[in-house]
């Protein structure tokens, strides 16, 4: 077992690499390949450097061979992205032998930690170019062109890229992402991300509402809204006339048309408030959708995490949600074998995934990561095959969890949006509900984009299956 399991649905592509489709190559004299690694976010950040690649004449292309420029979009959060980029950047070095003036950039999060030994130790790359420097994009490439090491990894406390429009990369045409933040101000033990994507700050809500607005013009119908912690968006203007939450965020983006669904991630627990869940229920758009990351059931490992809650808290917040929002999805994110963890610690966050009964885990074992917290605070001294037991005995409860939830569905009606055509099947269309959860139903004469009310008549681990009604 990987020191990763991620439980997606059959139909989903989050968490893959992708690179871009070229489009209009014939108006770019130059051809750019990328691939994403990671979060949500990454993806995002891939569509603002295409934006900026192509105002200096780059296309994008799918092809690697006909590429003058490879990035890789990076990801630190666990050891085996780093060790997938790693290898992949051996294997475009090769190609880089054979292809004059080819370039190779690392983007993103693996940039600032490991710039000296990508670029001089190990010579693996051309540039190097951190999440908040991607303005700085064409000054770097122009530098890599003349032979010279070109690298940017400083970090922001305004950057938000606010006034970029993103290229909309490998999309289906129906769903996409807004970032309407950056970076993070939660000092969590085990995580990099404050030292690679440095403090929040959040972008100016007019443009959000905007971006959103011409995605929907375009023809999107579902935006997800994302941030590291999109609770803490706190948007002043200039003047300091305007204030905007995210709970009024939400509601902005909401009105711009009821046919335009919102989703949002993701939240922190001690952050989400009463006034997001009440906007939730307010608004029949809003997708009744929450990723509210556990870690751990244990109050000592959340300690020595900086989470900041406990156990009860955090079941006190989940109860919460359920009252306002009955038929609320929830997802999470699951720590094994954290420093110091005991099986008693272990089985608290067992009772934790019972209590809660999510929809969707994303579960993992404990991965050191350097430069962290918990790597010079503490000893990471619960041996593998342990953490991998752990992590087994999570991704069976949750496999359980899921399919009892799935079959639970069997009988009901939802409103699902259609994202394109099945995975296994011609004839067959998928979309999601209102909880996230994908649902497949013949496709009759249903497009991508349309609203469709689905029967579910029966189900997988990981897919609804039904038919559409009147």
């Amino acid at each position: 077992m990987l020191d990763q399991v991620t439980k997606v649905h059959d139909e989903s592509r989050q968490g893959e690499a992708f690179a871009p489709v070229a489009t209009d190559s014939q108006t770019y004299s130059k051809k750019f390949y990328i691939e994403s690694y990671g979060c949500a976010m990454n993806f995002n950040d891939s569509e603002i450097v295409a934006s900026i690649l192509n105002k200096e004449g780059f296309g994008a292309t799918r092809n690697v061979e006909e590429a003058s420029l490879i990035l890789l979009n990076t990801c630190s959060i666990r050891e085996k992205a780093e060790q997938t980029v790693r290898k992949r950047l051996t294997e475009f070095r090769r190609i880089k032998k054979s292809t004059p003036g080819l370039l190779i950039g690392v983007l993103g999060c693996m940039a600032e930690r490991l710039k000296t030994r990508l670029l001089e130790e190990e010579k693996l790359v051309d540039m190097v170019v951190g999440p908040d420097a991607y303005r700085a994009l064409p000054s770097l490439i122009a530098e890599a062109e003349t032979g010279q090491k070109s690298v940017n990894v400083l970090l922001s406390r305004e950057e938000t890229y606010g006034d970029i429009s993103p290229v909309r990369l490998d999309n289906n045409g129906v769903t996409s992402f807004v970032s309407i933040m950056r970076g993070c101000n939660n000092m969590c033990t085990f995580c990099v991300v404050p030292f690679t994507r440095g403090r929040e700050r959040s972008r100016d809500a007019h443009s959000i509402v905007r971006e959103a607005a011409e995605l929907f013009e375009n023809g999107y119908r579902e935006v997800t809204l994302l941030g590291q912690n999109v609770d803490s968006y706190y948007w002043t203007s200039d003047d300091g006339s305007e204030t905007v939450t995210f709970a009024q965020l939400l509601e902005k983006v909401a009105l711009i048309n009821p046919l335009l669904r919102v989703r949002f991630s993701t939240s922190h627990p001690k952050d989400i408030t009463d006034e997001v869940l009440f906007t939730i229920a307010k608004y029949e758009n809003i997708c009744n959708y929450i990723h509210l990351p556990v870690q751990s059931g244990n109050n000592r490992i959340l300690q020595l995490m900086n989470r900041t809650y406990t156990r009860e808290w955090y079941m006190k917040k989940v109860e919460r949600i359920r009252e306002i929002l009955p038929d609320c999805g929830l997802s999470t994110d699951i720590i094994c074998g954290f420093c110091s963890e005991t099986e008693e610690e272990h089985q608290e966050t067992m009772d934790i995934m019972r209590f809660a009964a999510y929809d969707l885990a994303y579960m993992y074992f404990y991965s050191e990561r350097p430069g962290t917290l918990a790597q010079r605070r503490y000893q990471d001294d619960i041996p593998e095959d342990v953490k991998k037991r752990r992590l087994a005995e999570v991704v069976e409860l949750h496999r359980q969890q899921s399919e009892k939830n799935m079959k639970d569905d069997v009988g009901k009606t939802f409103k699902v949006l259609v994202e394109g055509t099945s995975k296994r099947s011609e004839e067959h269309l998928f979309g999601r509900n209102d909880q996230n959860k994908v649902i497949v139903f013949p496709r009759e004469n249903f497009k991508k984009g349309d609203y469709v009310m689905v029967k579910v008549d029966s189900c997988t681990s990981g897919t609804l299956i039904g038919k559409a009604v009147q």
